[in-house]
């Protein structure tokens, strides 16, 4: 049996995170591991549980859930954040998933469709709800059109289409028969070349212009 998601709950309300454990909890495959009352205790328990999963909420006293986001890249802890929320807006959302956020969920959401993402960002997947890919796609497509893809080599397209599927560096690695540092150097020039932030954009790009792995 494979090993259980461990997951770690930051949110400012003490009530939803009883609600989210008393779900979690009866999950064979799920298992929480904590919890945090705010982005910065968020930040330093996912440094000491190291979690694989945590759910976020955004808005929270103190650091936030964005802020929390850019701390967690800065230290490179490997955790995907399933952002849980209960706004709706673009200007909220949008800055979480350019932060390094896997997805978003609203607080409303189905408990088994809560768990199902929690299973789909630990397996690596972007999960992102329609009116915010379409608002990610349209501000990268007025810097980065079709044209740009030209100017990917034929391996930066193979590990493209594999970032596009959810694969980690080290899967694109295994798949492609390279080295990691290989493969995090592809990714580099990819991202510079469609003049793109992070591994969401470049995800959403691969699948509006065709790039499959």
């Amino acid at each position: 049996m494979a090993e259980a998601i461990k997951v770690l709950l930051v949110d400012d309300h003490q009530v939803v995170r009883r609600g989210l454990r008393t779900f979690l909890e009866v999950q064979d495959d799920i298992r929480v591991v904590g919890e945090a009352a705010d982005g910065a205790e968020g930040v330093d328990r996912a440094e000491e549980l190291k979690p694989d999963v945590i759910l976020m909420d955004v808005k929270m006293p103190g650091m936030d859930g964005v802020d929390a986001l850019r701390r967690l890249r800065e230290l490179d802890n490997p955790a995907r954040v399933l952002v849980v929320t209960s706004f709706t807006e673009q200007r909220t959302v949008v800055p979480a998933l350019r932060a390094g956020a896997a997805g978003y969920v609203y607080k409303d959401v189905d408990p088994d469709a809560l768990a199902g993402a929690i299973r789909s960002v630990h397996a690596g997947h972007i999960l992102l709800q329609p009116e915010v890919a379409d608002a990610l796609l349209s501000q990268e497509e007025a810097n980065s059109g079709p044209a740009r893809a030209g100017s990917l080599t034929d391996r930066e397209r193979e590990v493209l289409g594999l970032i596009a599927d959810g694969r980690s560096n080290r899967e694109i690695a295994r798949a492609l028969v390279l080295s990691e540092k290989t493969v995090k150097t592809h990714v580099s020039n990819i991202l510079m070349k469609l003049d793109l932030s992070d591994r969401t954009q470049a995800a959403l790009w691969a699948v509006r212009h065709g790039v499959t792995g």
